[in-house]
């Protein structure tokens, strides 16, 4: 389903810090229909502010990194349960090693799903240490970027440093190397704004790490995630309530 060759021959940017944009990942009706059956089940809310950075959103497993095995995967559509599989791959492994130069062939590895509703963001920062690279995939059918919710490659910690903005549209992506000065964001999604900002963010870690989404022991309640209008007649609609 992903197009591992378009990852592979993407050319890699090392301004402000290692990172790609790769957009066109699937066929029109592959995009058409993940785009369609986004998951809204067994999602948990996830907010913290005050600390190094600032964040709400709400965040489903789909790889668990302790067995790499798919999470809930009865609660799938088709298009989904073979996109898992071409995450989980060694061929998906090799394609982002020949563009990254990273090799990620025993990296440990995790995928979850995000619905960033209104208000949601993620605020200026480097990914956690244990963190090597980190592919970002979107899924929305359309999407304003006047709605917020883009993610905003940064010169520096200053939010306003923005080198690059990236609308979550389904086929779109974004291949970050993680270092101490990968500063990255997520812009607020407004106030009013009825369609959730959708991704999957797919993570490889150093040898031993362990997640930080899904710590060991973690009982915080899960559930479904609202269903919304599609995004075409939300466009029709507006946005802006």
């Amino acid at each position: 389903m992903i197009n591992l060759e378009k990852i592979a021959r993407q050319q890699l940017q090392h301004h402000p810090y290692r990172w790609a944009e790769i957009g066109g990942l699937y066929s029109a009706e592959d995009a058409a229909a993940l785009a369609e059956t986004y998951p809204h089940d067994h999602f948990k809310v996830v907010q913290g502010y005050g600390g190094e950075k600032n964040y709400e959103y709400e965040a489903r497993q789909l790889i668990a990194m302790t067995d790499g095995e798919v999470v809930n995967p009865q609660a799938l559509s088709p298009q989904w349960r073979q996109l898992a599989r071409d995450l989980r791959s060694a061929a998906y492994r090799q394609a982002l090693g020949t563009l990254t130069g990273v090799d990620l062939s025993q990296a440990p590895m995790e995928a979850n799903l995000f619905h960033y509703g209104p208000g949601a963001n993620l605020g200026p920062h480097p990914d956690l240490s244990d963190k090597v690279v980190t592919h970002i995939l979107y899924f929305n059918e359309t999407w304003d970027p006047r709605y917020g919710g883009c993610l905003q490659i940064l010169n520096s910690r200053d939010p306003d440093s923005v080198a690059r903005e990236i609308s979550p549209l389904v086929g779109n992506s974004a291949v970050l190397v993680r270092s101490d000065t990968s500063w990255h964001a997520v812009s607020r999604v407004i106030d009013h704004c009825s369609v959730s900002r959708r991704s999957v963010t797919v993570t490889f870690y150093r040898p031993g790490s362990t997640s930080s989404m899904w710590p060991e022991g973690d009982d915080t309640p899960l559930h479904d995630y609202p269903r919304q209008k599609s995004a075409s007649s939300e466009n029709r609609a507006g946005a802006y309530g």
